[in-house]
């Protein structure tokens, strides 16, 4: 489980396609703090570390995953929000992120304010059932509060902390991001489809 706090913004060090699988290799501080096995959100997509290095460690990435999330866009140099695996007395600072992508969303907007950039993601129709305004969802693993939705289109607003800490001030118009709902709207969902049957 995460928290949808990035830690780290990392950096692609290399990736290498098989026929199964990708590798991806990151360089990242938090290197320092990983023991391989041990799961790391890249982007929103929980990841486990093979293998280490001095300053970053390597994931495999399944062909599924990739075609599945925003991933499959990566290229070397490219920056990546990371995050470690919360631990049983972290603090919740932002909301419950599995690393279980939902979709894909297409940035739409990213425009400067004067206090806080307003961003703008196209995300699929089948998702926006679980979206409300001042909810919570994770774009590239990134714990946000929804602003507004409308139609497919859901308005954020970034402030100078986000900017600082995310790669989300590098998303330009037409970009992929992922999309992870609140899985709590997803449980909401289960129960009232279950109704009174008593679980069976």
């Amino acid at each position: 489980m995460f928290t949808g706090l990035v830690a780290d913004k990392g950096r692609v060090l290399s990736l290498q396609q098989g026929a199964e699988s990708a590798q991806i290799e990151i360089e990242s501080a938090l290197v320092l703090e990983i023991k391989v096995g041990d799961s790391v959100s890249v982007n929103g997509v929980c990841l486990t570390a093979i293998s280490l290095s001095e300053n970053s460690f390597k994931a495999d990435v399944m062909v599924q995953t990739l075609r599945l999330t925003s991933l499959k866009s990566l290229e070397v140099a490219t920056s990546v929000n990371l995050e470690l695996a919360a631990k049983a007395d972290s603090r919740l600072g932002g909301h419950i992120v599995q690393g279980h992508v939902d979709g894909i969303g297409v940035v739409k907007e990213n425009s400067n304010g004067e206090k806080w950039n307003k961003f703008v993601v196209t995300i699929p129709q089948s998702l926006t059932k679980y979206i409300v305004n001042q909810g919570s969802i994770a774009i590239d693993g990134v714990s946000l509060t929804v602003g507004d939705i409308s139609g497919e289109d859901v308005t954020l607003w970034l402030i100078p902390e986000t900017l600082a800490k995310t790669n989300l001030s590098e998303k330009k118009p037409g970009d992929l991001v992922n999309i992870e709902v609140d899985v709590l709207a997803k449980y909401v969902e289960r129960l009232m489809k279950r109704g009174g049957d008593d679980g069976k």
